[in-house]
């Protein structure tokens, strides 16, 4: 049995894989090496997606409502302009056939909204900008 750390997308698996006798012909057969400390973790690169909404840097004063989980967004519920309460529903996803709100983190004025209805978003991605009630 040999232990595995596989990466795919960001996220890192831990894998078991059994080694049985393989009955191809030994010229054909390689020795497994077990990595060494140094060696980087094995990846899958997968094709880059264009995210900006993650990338968005949160404005000064501002505090970001972040997407829990992976999904679309149903409905937004908000616009730039608006004032909202802490814990307010700002956001309504679409995730494994789920309905899940998202929450305002903060009392104050939506600054700004970066994503639309219909949008895919990743975990961790940021939704709303929202500004204390201090500006």
């Amino acid at each position: 049995m040999k232990k595995l750390r596989i990466t795919l997308e960001g996220k890192a698996y831990e894998v078991t894989v059994e080694l049985l006798e393989d009955t191809a012909s030994p010229a054909l057969q390689t020795p497994l090496r077990t990595p060494s400390p140094v060696q980087a973790p094995l990846t899958v690169a997968a094709a880059p997606a264009v995210k900006p909404v993650s990338s968005a840097p949160v404005a000064e004063g501002c505090a970001a409502v972040c997407c829990p989980m992976a999904g679309k967004v149903f409905k937004c519920l908000v616009k730039p302009g608006d004032s909202v309460t802490l814990n307010q529903v700002v956001i309504v996803l679409d995730a494994m056939k789920m309905e899940t709100p998202v929450v305002a983190s903060m009392a104050g004025t939506v600054k700004t909204v970066l994503v639309k209805e219909g949008d895919s978003v990743d975990e961790g991605d940021c939704l709303i900008q929202i500004e204390g009630p201090a500006h």
